[in-house]
Order: structure tokens, then sequence, then C-alpha cells
């Protein structure tokens, strides 16, 4: 019988001597104290707060502490959703000069695409994102919404009883 400490540390050196045999690195030993959690993305040691609830962990926490967590999200969310890096979504909106495409004004956050096709359009800001989202990307609703906000009439002609012409 050999007790847990010489357990523990053949199977360290027999981990150490494997890893290097394969020419992987070997992650270092890092003392954890009590109530806390080392995340590996962030090399950080953080209390269990920091960290989401996962049932079928042996420790019940996440694989990677909330900050990480976040990150990742929204990278893999630019990747699956845009098919964009980070990266990318910041050289379009340098090329933009750091405005909205749209009103030239606000910071632009929200990455836009062409729904039919899922192109991207470039980088908008909240306001005029929920707008073209509103109008469902279709020319003749927004060039209709442009000219009444310009003051020119909008109003139907009676052609026939129930039939109406819409001014072009």
């Amino acid at each position: 019988m050999h007790c847990r400490e010489c357990v523990a540390e053949y199977s360290a050196a027999h981990y150490r001597r494997r890893r290097e045999a394969t020419g992987r690195t070997v992650r270092e030993r890092v003392e954890v104290p009590t109530g806390h959690k080392l995340c590996r993305m962030c090399g950080e040691v953080k209390p269990h707060s920091e960290w989401h609830r996962n049932a079928t962990a042996s420790d019940g926490l996440s694989t990677r502490c909330k900050a990480c967590r976040a990150v990742r999200g929204r990278q893999d969310h630019l990747k699956r959703r845009y098919g964009i890096t980070e990266a990318q979504r910041d050289e379009l909106i340098v090329s933009q000069g750091g405005v909205c495409c749209i009103c030239l004004a606000a910071v632009p956050e929200h990455v836009d695409h062409c729904h039919k096709t899922g192109r991207v359009r470039g980088v908008l800001c909240f306001s005029c994102n929920a707008a073209l989202g509103q109008f469902k990307d279709r020319p003749d609703a927004i060039r209709r919404a442009a000219a009444y906000v310009e003051g020119i009439a909008w109003k139907p002609t009676l052609v026939a009883p129930g039939v109406y012409r819409l001014p072009s």
C-alpha cells in the first residue's frame, strides 16, 4: 500500500513524462486556496462567486471564469452568426470612420447583415440597426418613411371604390 501523497507524486511525475515525451506542454501545478478555482484561460485564481454553476462538472463549476466566458461568448457569437472575428468587425468600424453607417454620429456596436444572403453590410448603432429590423430590410418601406419624414405627403389616391393608388 502507498500513502495518498506518494500516489499523487507518482501520478504527477508520470503525467509530466508522458506530456514531455509527446512534445506537448506540461501544466504546472498551482496551489489554489479552498473556495477558489484557477481559470486556465486567464490564469487567475478566483473565488467560486466568479464562476458559473455547471452541475455536470466534478466540482460543480464552469471550466472558465465568468469574465473569460463572456469574452469567449462574444467571439463565438460573431463567428457563428456572421462568420467574422472581432478583429474583422473592428476593421469594419475603422473603415466606417468609427461611426454608424446610417446616422454618422453614434458609436457602431451592432453587426448588420442581409437576412437573405447573410452578407455583412456594416456595423451600426443600436437605433439604426433596430430601425432597419423594424422595416424588415425593405427598401420600398424605407424610401416611403424617408419621404414621410421629409414632409412629402403620403396619401393614397382613391381610384375606384376600395381601390387606392400609392404615390410613387
